[in-house]
């Protein structure tokens, strides 16, 4: 068994095939997967797809590439999607200065806004942080109060920004760049985040893993990235698989399977 904690099922990418795709990710054995709030406006889709099939769960947010946009308006969207059946989180919220779609200091505002919703709701959240990790944790520390949970998805930094996540009670979550051939890096953070701690996903449809590199990327896909990860870490691949299907449930209180 496997879990997808982070896809983008809504988007048009799976336009084509989007039923197609969601039964092969089950017949691949996976039995929890977390479409991803992608735009303002999307979290309505995501309930709705979650709501048809009975493994896959949702969440709700802003990206901070659209941060600029986020209005009174949109803060009760996310609020009333969040509260909805089959929401497991806020996200995927944070901060991204690689692009800065929005300025820094509206993303601040809006992280913050949406860190303190996590909190009144009692949700974890789902974080996205790019050339951002130190601004990101101190955010996290002062609003988190030391009662948010949830996710560094994608995880791509280093291991000071594992550790502190770890310290703060959060899940590393690995996507498909850990089969890429230059990211030893990568690969040495699947080996020193604790088992309990690990998640896997693809980020689909972006970041396809080695095989599919190239190629739009899909949650059945996601069993490469917990083959790699066993690889690197010495492990039986059941063994891994179940941990990080055992994980998503501890990350994310109101998966119901």
């Amino acid at each position: 068994m496997f879990s997808d904690s982070h896809a983008h099922l809504t988007l048009e990418h799976f336009d084509p095939d989007r039923n197609e795709v969601i039964a092969r990710a089950r017949e691949a054995g996976v039995v929890r997967l977390i479409t991803v709030s992608s735009f303002i406006g999307d979290a309505g889709a995501c309930a709705a797809l979650a709501a048809r099939h009975d493994f896959i769960h949702f969440t709700a947010g802003v990206h901070p590439h659209e941060a600029k946009s986020f209005t009174p308006e949109v803060a009760g969207e996310i609020r009333r999607a969040a509260t909805l059946p089959r929401a497991v989180a806020i996200g995927e919220i944070g901060l991204d200065y690689h692009y800065d779609f929005s300025p820094r200091d509206v993303q601040h505002a809006v992280f913050r806004a949406q860190i303190r919703l996590a909190r009144e709701l009692d949700r974890p959240v789902v974080i996205h942080t790019r050339e951002a990790d130190e601004d990101t944790l101190a955010i996290l520390g002062e609003e988190g109060g030391g009662e948010v949970r949830g996710v560094l998805h994608c995880f791509t930094g280093n291991d000071a920004l594992a550790d502190a996540g770890l310290a703060l009670g959060f899940f590393v979550s690995l996507a498909g760049i850990v089969t890429f051939p230059k990211a030893e890096a990568l690969r040495r953070t699947a080996r020193r985040v604790p088992l309990d701690r690990l998640l896997a996903e693809t980020d689909s449809p972006y970041l396809a893993p080695v095989p599919h590199r190239g190629r739009t990327n899909r949650p059945e896909y996601v069993t490469h990235v917990v083959e790699r990860i066993a690889q690197v870490r010495d492990q039986p691949l059941s063994v891994v698989a179940a941990a990080t299907v055992e994980n998503a449930r501890l990350a994310f209180p109101a998966l119901d399977l």
